[in-house]
């Protein structure tokens, strides 16, 4: 049963603002959870002795049943309501993390991490498309700002988060810590967010079937194609069979939705709005590179320095700070500045910060070195997050608000799913090629490693997180490309 339709202006007949930040208090604690298991990763490898590439995947896993999934919830907040499907999200996503902390085992944890990534992915796009609805278009850019900032600062308080969590009460609590702030968001939600108005859609099985076969045997035969030397995995089934078919499956799915009769999955016709596609390219990179660089770091900070679990993650601290004192400043910037400006200077901080980070990443860097690679970072996250946000939806109608939240934020999970994935694989061989040994299935050491071979294991990291830059790159090239947006008031005196 759909919710009952309310007018179109009393969509914004009320102040909208409180329901924003009830929204972002939700989308905070779930994009949390795509950073917050790198800090946790060497007490998890510990506690269930299991290999690095296991373990790789309880952020995997979550991350791909996130993305796969949030094409069609879209569509699905646009059929029975946006705010049902949002609370329906937040309940699973609650309970999942209750059950992530009570688990006993590593395959255990991973299928409740698999409900917790069905939970968010049925919560994100609602939130997307809900601001766009609620929010009368002078006030939009401002509001998407706002929430592309909590996108950024989430991203970067989960490990600094995680590692106070880990070690003053143990790993379980990064996922018991949510239960609480799931409660509070659901009284929120229910409170504060208006019921809108339903719209009938039929939905794209056959292109969910697709997208969905083709994301797990990619991103599958991509972080576990070193464990398997890139050969057989069982049988006649290869890696490079795995991920040659994933690839082909997801070619007939773009094939599919450009054919597909009734109502695509993924309109193609969206693409047709150039910064709209170049921000789905932009955010796809950055959620590859907020992914994939907690990895290296997080375990050079603990194996090589010797840091605790909530020592590494304050290491992130400068970039969580710069990101919270820029963010309001970005955020008005991006309704009058244009956003090939911002998301330059965007992606240069970012490359420029990740550079330094794994020039300096040895045994003895300094730490003031750490904080200004660091800050460059978080100055970077500022610039991108919110201004990506805004220019995506910018141009769209209200009509596509849903399909379009859904395309975004499932090209930015795409990007986080590679990037865990890639930066896995990367690891794993640059350790052994650095004479340590890739890990074999066998479980790795995270004890502090002997000066003899810290020097090693640093190189082996800094070489990992040279593969975010070099993706960010990509980045940096589409948004040069960026138009001057529709409905958009360029940055004059007057209106400063």
């Amino acid at each position: 049963m759909a919710e009952a339709p309310t007018h179109p202006r009393s969509e914004t007949a009320q102040s909208p603002w409180p329901a924003l930040f009830a929204l972002c208090l939700g989308f905070f604690m779930i994009l949390v959870d795509t950073t917050i298991v790198s800090v946790a990763t060497p007490a998890i490898i510990d506690d269930f002795d299991a290999p690095v590439n296991t373990v790789v995947w309880v952020t995997s896993a979550y991350l791909l049943a996130y993305a796969v999934p949030v094409l069609i919830t879209g569509r699905l907040g646009d059929r029975f309501g946006p705010r049902r499907l949002y609370v329906l999200g937040l309940v699973l996503f609650t309970a999942a993390s209750l059950w992530c902390g009570l688990t006993t085992s590593i395959d255990g944890l991973i299928l409740a991490r698999v409900f917790q990534g069905l939970g968010a992915s049925l919560m994100t796009p609602q939130t997307m498309a809900i601001i766009t609805r609620i929010f009368p278009s002078a006030h939009r850019g401002r509001a998407m700002s706002l929430w592309g900032a909590t996108a950024g600062v989430a991203t970067l308080i989960g490990p600094v988060l995680g590692g106070v969590l880990v070690d003053s009460l143990g790993w379980e609590w990064i996922f018991f810590v949510n239960v609480p702030i799931g409660l509070v968001a659901l009284v929120l939600a229910m409170r504060l967010v208006p019921r809108l108005e339903t719209h009938h859609h039929r939905f794209d099985w056959l292109g969910v079937a697709l997208s969905g076969a083709g994301m797990l045997l990619l991103v599958f035969g991509v972080q576990e194609g070193h464990q398997y030397d890139w050969s057989v995995i069982i049988g006649p089934i290869t890696v490079w069979r795995l991920i040659v078919v994933g690839l082909v499956v997801l070619v007939g799915f773009v094939w599919w939705q450009s054919r597909n009769p009734h109502e695509p999955l993924m309109p193609l016709g969206l693409f047709a709005d150039r910064n709209f596609s170049i921000a789905n390219l932009g955010i796809a990179t950055v959620g590859f590179a907020f992914t994939a660089m907690g990895f290296p770091l997080m375990l050079w900070a603990q194996v090589v320095r010797g840091y605790s679990p909530t020592q590494a993650g304050l290491l992130l601290v400068p970039m969580a700070v710069v990101s919270l004192v820029l963010a309001s400043w970005v955020g008005k910037l991006s309704d009058r500045v244009h956003p090939r400006i911002l998301t330059v200077l965007g992606f240069g901080f970012l490359i420029a910060g990740l550079l330094l980070l794994s020039w300096w990443m040895a045994p003895d860097t300094a730490l003031w070195q750490l904080v200004l690679a660091l800050a460059a970072v978080g100055v970077g996250s500022s610039f991108l997050w919110a201004p990506l946000s805004t220019t995506a939806n910018r141009n769209l109608s209200l009509r596509l608000a849903g399909a379009g939240a859904g395309v975004y934020n499932a090209n930015r999970q795409v990007g986080s799913v590679l990037g865990s994935a890639a930066i896995a694989v990367l690891i794993d061989s640059r350790l052994a090629a650095n004479g340590l040994g890739a890990t074999q299935g066998e479980p790795a050491a995270v004890a502090k490693l002997p000066a003899a071979v810290a020097t090693s294991f640093s190189d082996a990291m800094a070489q990992s997180l040279l593969l975010v830059p070099m993706v960010l790159a990509l980045g940096l090239v589409a948004v040069v490309l960026f138009e001057r947006p529709r409905h958009f008031a360029p940055l004059t005196k007057a209106g400063r």
